[in-house]
C-alpha cells in the first residue's frame, strides 16, 4: 500500500478512511507506538490541556453508530488481552463478568472493558472497537483494499494528545502488523517542514514489498532488541561529529547503544516525536562543540522566546535565506553508518529575515532528567526530512538514505498540478 502523509507543524498525518460508509479521521504517523485510535464519539472529544489545538481544523470525531459496520471488540479477542497486559491479564473481562473457563477457551463475547493507553506525557482512554479500513493497494490503477474488522481505540478523552494515532510499532495492536506487514517493512519520506500545510504535495509512506525491494543504495544499521520494550525500534549510536574536523568527534555514552538489566537505554527511531533527544552530558557536549566553531552573534531573545538552547543571527541577502556556513552535524550509528543530517534538519530558521539577518535554532533536546527509564534517547521527524528511511522488518534493520522528498513525492503521484 502507498499511502499519502501530510506535513503539519508538529509531525506527519495520515487519513484513516473507516466505517460503513467511510469517515475519513486525521492522524498522526507514529513509529513509537501501537495502538492505532481516533477521536471518537456522537457528541464530543474532550481533551485535557490541549489548549494550543483548540482552533485544530484536524480534530475530528469517528462515530461508531453511524457505521453500520462497527463493533466492540470483545473480551476473546487477543487485542483485548493485549491492551490490558499486566500480571493478570483476565482480571479487565472477570470484572466484566466473564467465567474463567470461557476466558481459557476464549469463548467469552463480552465487550473488552475500557482502558487507558500512555505515552510520553500523554494518556488516551477509550474503547477497543472494530470496523472496516480501506486502504490504497500499491497498484498502477491505486486500488482499493478494504481490511475488514480493524482493531482501533475508540477514544473518548485524551491528556496532551489532540489528534488521533497510526500506530506503527512492532507490537500485534498496530497498523503495518494488522494488515500483515510485520514481516515485511515499510518505508516514508518525509518533506521538509517548508511544506507543512500544503495542499497540493504530501510525504510517500509504502508499506510492503516494495518499501524494501531496493536496497543497494541504503546505509543500513541493525535494530536492536529490547526484551523489556519489544515493540520500539532500537538503534545504536556510536559517536556524534559536528562539521568536517576529526576533533569535533563528540564520543557518546554506552547507554545509547545497549541496554541495562531493566531494559533501559538504546536510541529509539520515532516519528511521533518531533525533535530528536540527547541525554546528558551528551547534549550539552554537542552544544560546546558548535559553540566553538560558530562565530555569529547569539539571538538570545530568541531562545528565551523558543525555548531552543541554541540560536545565532545569521547574516541573509536581500531577505532570502542563503546556504550558510553553519557546520553539519553527522550521526555514526552501528555498522558503520554516517548520516549526515541535511541542511535545514539542525538548524532552522524561526521567523522571516529582518534587517538582512535570520534567527536560526538548533532544533534538538535534551532528554528529560526525570526520564530515567526507557530510551536513552530518540531520533525525531524533524531530523528525518529529506531522507528516505527503510524499516526492513524482516532482516530487522534501518535503512537512511539522503534524498529529495519532493522528487520521490511526484514520483509516487503525491503532487497536484
Amino acid at each position: 500500500m502507498t499511502e499519502p502523509l501530510k506535513a503539519i507543524r508538529d509531525g506527519y498525518i495520515i487519513s484513516l478512511n473507516l466505517g460503513t460508509p467511510p469517515q475519513i479521521i486525521q492522524v498522526y504517523l507514529d513509529t513509537g507506538s501501537d495502538l492505532t485510535w481516533v477521536p471518537c464519539g456522537n457528541i464530543s472529544f474532550d481533551c485535557i490541556d490541549c489548549d494550543d489545538y483548540g482552533n485544530n481544523k484536524l480534530i475530528a470525531s469517528f462515530s461508531p453508530s453511524h457505521s453500520s459496520s462497527s463493533l466492540r471488540d470483545s473480551c476473546s479477542s487477543p487485542f483485548c488481552i493485549n491492551i490490558h497486559s499486566s500480571d493478570n491479564t483476565f482480571d479487565p473481562c472477570i470484572i466484566a463478568g466473564c467465567s474463567l473457563s470461557t476466558l481459557i477457551r476464549s469463548t467469552c463475547y463480552r465487550p473488552c472493558p475500557s482502558f487507558a493507553y500512555t505515552y510520553g506525557d500523554g494518556i488516551a482512554a477509550g474503547l477497543l472497537t472494530r470496523d472496516i479500513l480501506r486502504v490504497h493497494a500499491n497498484s498502477p490503477n491505486s486500488t482499493i483494499r478494504e481490511i475488514p474488522k480493524f482493531c482501533f481505540g475508540c477514544v473518548g478523552a485524551t491528556y496532551r494528545e489532540p489528534i488521533g494515532i497510526a500506530g506503527f510499532g512492532k507490537g500485534p495492536l498496530s497498523l503495518p502488523s494488522q494488515l500483515g506487514f510485520l514481516q515485511k517493512g515499510f518505508s516514508h519520506c518525509f518533506l521538509p517542514f517548508k511544506f507543512a500545510n500544503n495542499p497540493n504535495i504530501s510525504s510517500p509512506l509504502v508499506v510492503g514489498d516494495s518499501a524494501i525491494s531496493s536496497e543497494d543504495y541504503l546505509q543500513f544499521t541493525p535494530m536492536l532488541k529490547c526484551p523489556m520494550y519489544p515493540n520500539y525500534y532500537y538503534i545504536g549510536l556510536e559517536s556524534v561529529s559536528v562539521g568536517n574536523d576529526t576533533a569535533n568527534h563528540v564520543q557518546v555514552p554506552l547507554s545509547l547503544r545497549e541496554f541495562d538489566s531493566l531494559g533501559n537505554g538504546g536510541m529509539i527511531i520515532d516519528s511521533g516525536t518531533t525533535y530528536t533527544h540527547l541525554p546528558e552530558p551528551l547534549y550539552s557536549q554537542v552544544l560546546s562543540v558548535l559553540q566553538s566553531v560558530i562565530n555569529y552573534p547569539r539571538a538570545t531573545e530568541v531562545e528565551e522566546r523558543s525555548g531552543f538552547d541554541l540560536c545565532y543571527e545569521v547574516p541573509c541577502q536581500s531577505n532570502n535565506i542563503l546556504a550558510d556556513d553553519l557546520p553539519s552535524i553527522t550521526f555514526h550509528f552501528l555498522n558503520n553508518v554516517s548520516l549526515t543530517l541535511p541542511q535545514g534538519n539542525s538548524f532552522y530558521a524561526m521567523s522571516a529575515p529582518n534587517n538582512s539577518t535570520v534567527a536560526k535554532c538548533l532544533l534538538f533536546r535534551s532528554m528529560d532528567e526525570s526520564d530515567n527509564y526507557g530510551p536513552a534517547g530518540v531520533f525525531g521527524s524533524f531530523q528525518q526530512q529529506n531522507m528516505e528511511v527503510v524499516y526492513d522488518l524482516e532482516k530487522e534493520r534501518i535503512g537512511f538514505q539522503i534524498a529529495d522528498c519532493a522528487l520521490a513525492a511526484v514520483s509516487h503521484g503525491l503532487q497536484k498540478a
